[in-house]
């Protein structure tokens, strides 16, 4: 499996899916929305990404299976025995990009034995490309350069830690944790940039205690992984794991470098 390869085609493909974003997005009467069975919102521009990266996908000479959000449903009796598969959120931050906000982002993660290998994110509007190969670094291109990514030090007792919050999701068991901080600054963002911003070393942690799906996760959390940094189940203080029987992510905690665990 040549991972280099396959990351160099998966950013193009992302990137592809993002113009397609960005010619919805820039014209406010093209903007089709939907209700989905949840009642989240699901728009045009989710549904024309996720065509253009299940369709490149399959073009790639290395076949996985697609788990996506916008695709059927794949039962547990077959989803389990995938060994490796793909992981898409087509368009991850739905709200923000209805909002007209910007922070919104496209994620493919490759995800091998329950733990995902490779992730890219894009996100159109700032035009930033992040991407990670497990054991080889996480790095982001924007205004024509590209940088290594590295995770702030830090120790959960240390002052004025920079907290990224959901800008859609603030509840009341968030609030407690940061709570328990000292003078905590916190950092609104949307969707995947949540885990961006502690990558590129903006923030140092992000609390996540409400519901989140696998695809909402996997591709940023190989790149914070990849740029010193860990997203660890609240409960079990174990990394997240995918392709679960149930896709539903448990509460967790995106790390920076921290060095008192």
């Amino acid at each position: 499996m040549d991972l280099y390869k396959i990351v160099n085609n998966v950013c193009a493909i992302v990137i592809e899916a993002g113009k397609a974003i960005m010619e919805i997005y820039e014209v406010a009467s093209e903007v089709e929305i939907q209700s989905k069975a949840d009642d989240s919102p699901l728009t045009n521009a989710d549904q024309k990404s996720n065509e253009i990266i299940c369709e490149g996908l399959a073009l790639l000479n290395e076949k996985y299976p697609i788990i996506s959000e916008e695709n059927k449903e794949i039962p547990y009796s077959e989803r389990c025995q995938f060994k490796t598969h793909w992981l898409v959120d087509p368009l991850d931050g739905t709200k923000e990009f209805i909002k007209r906000n910007g922070e919104f982002t496209v994620n493919v993660a490759l995800i091998h034995e329950q733990k995902p290998i490779l992730g890219v994110v894009y996100a159109p509007v700032l035009k930033e490309l992040f991407w990670a190969v497990k054991g080889e670094g996480a790095y982001v291109r924007k205004k024509g350069e590209t940088k290594r990514l590295k995770a702030l030090d830090f120790k959960m007792t240390d002052p004025y830690l920079k907290v990224v919050c959901s800008r859609s999701h603030l509840n009341d068991a968030t609030k407690e944790f940061v709570s328990q901080l000292e003078h905590p600054d916190l950092v609104a963002r949307g969707s995947s940039l949540k885990f961006l911003i502690l990558a590129d070393g903006a923030a140092h942690l992000y609390p996540r205690l409400g519901p989140t799906m696998e695809w909402d996760t996997a591709a940023a959390h190989i790149i914070l992984q990849e740029a010193g940094g860990q997203v660890i189940d609240e409960q079990t203080k174990a990394p997240l794991l995918y392709n679960k029987e149930n896709l539903l992510n448990p509460f967790f905690v995106a790390y920076g470098k921290r060095s008192d665990n």
